[in-house]
């Protein structure tokens, strides 16, 4: 039925670019088609006014008996707008009923399975696939139905967590369990469900498609992870606590987290060593691992301090943390190119695809090396 669903909303667009041009025929056609696959009243109702009047009715100017099915002069650059159109209050910018649809319907689904339309066993590349076609097609660059946002970032947050293996395992052991305790205390539209992604749905579609839609703003923090803000719709604000003592009684338990957690972090001592150069912590005197001549940094004192047992552990540890990063950046360079080609396919750029075609995987290609040099 999902796959109706799709095929019908692809015969909506073509149907929409069809009024717009004025084919009304070629419209109806495919409106028709897009009812037999998926049934809905706003596609019902299209037909019916085109049928009637040779031309769907718009929101603000019924068509009127004797006017010709010809394109409308109309205020404030409406003309063109797809069927079923509608505007959001604040930005002015058009959306399609569909479009308000498909947000509801993120808004509805109960698991990160049921958001991306897949099953509880599907392959990593069937949630590829998934996750390529919801992206597109939700990112608020493209869709500025009000709620497109937040169910752009659950289907980012949905992926991110099912495409790792070991987070997917634990969302499948708790993630029903976490997600029933979070309704009781947060809106049925949170997203999260208990499980937060280790990287931004806006970076996460970056790697996909070669940066498409560069549409936020970035903030890079002390440790090196990057929190992203959209350029949202302003959405109405609830009203305000009773007074400043109740809204400090609210907060006092996120204040007193706060400074647990920053205790925490003070009192974690930094590891004696960096993968680069790092003055700022004392880390300036290069060393080599002694099995994988894997370059580290460490302060003055560290050969007096670390010898014997203590130093094959650090080089071990060393070597641990750059296969690691190996790992993750061979696995960002693949979904890099993945997407560029998957967004050459898509749009028919022959000079996209064969730039993506020579683009390399240096980060892949030094980590077979390791991996024959530690097995071979």
């Amino acid at each position: 039925m999902e796959s109706n669903r799709d095929e019908a909303e692809r015969c909506i667009e073509i149907a929409a670019a069809a009024i717009k041009n004025n084919q009304t025929d070629k419209a109806l056609r495919f409106l028709e088609k897009a009812q037999k696959l998926f049934p809905t009243d706003s596609t019902k109702a299209l037909i019916e006014s085109i049928t009637q009047n040779g031309q769907p009715s718009g929101q603000s100017q019924q068509p009127r008996p004797g006017e010709s099915a010809g394109p409308r002069h109309r205020k404030g650059g409406e003309e063109g707008r797809p069927p079923s159109a509608e505007r959001t209050a604040e930005t002015g910018k058009s959306y399609t009923s569909e479009q308000l649809d498909a947000v509801k319907r993120i808004k509805q689904c109960k698991d990160y399975y049921e958001i991306l339309g897949v099953s509880r066993d599907t392959t990593d590349e069937d949630l590829k696939k998934a996750y390529r076609k919801l992206a597109l097609k939700f990112h608020p660059d493209k869709n500025h139905c009000p709620g497109a946002t937040e169910a752009f970032k659950a289907i980012g947050n949905a992926y991110a967590v099912l495409s790792n293996a070991d987070k997917r395992k634990q969302y499948d052991q708790y993630g029903e369990e976490k997600a029933h305790a979070s309704r009781h205390g947060r809106s049925h539209a949170d997203f999260h469900r208990g499980f937060e992604a280790d990287i931004s749905p806006e970076d996460l579609f970056n790697m996909f498609f070669g940066g498409g839609f560069p549409s936020s703003n970035v903030h890079v923090y002390s440790n090196g992870r990057m929190r992203y803000t959209y350029h949202q719709r302003p959405e109405r604000r609830e009203q305000q606590g009773d007074g400043g003592l109740a809204l400090f009684v609210q907060l006092m338990p996120i204040l007193i987290l706060i400074i647990v957690s920053a205790l925490s972090q003070m009192m974690v001592s930094s590891p004696p060593y960096s993968l680069s150069h790092r003055p700022s912590v004392g880390h300036t005197h290069r060393r080599l691992t002694a099995t994988l001549k894997v370059p580290y940094y460490v302060g003055e004192h560290f050969a007096e301090e670390y010898t014997g047992a203590n130093l094959k552990n650090i080089d071990r540890s060393v070597e641990d943390d750059y296969i690691s990063n190996l790992r993750n950046n061979c696995w960002k360079e693949k979904q890099q190119k993945e997407g560029l080609l998957y967004r050459a396919r898509y749009f028919g750029d022959s000079d996209l695809y064969q730039r993506a075609q020579k683009m390399g995987t240096p980060s892949c290609s030094r980590l077979s090396e390791v991996q024959a040099s530690l097995h071979g």
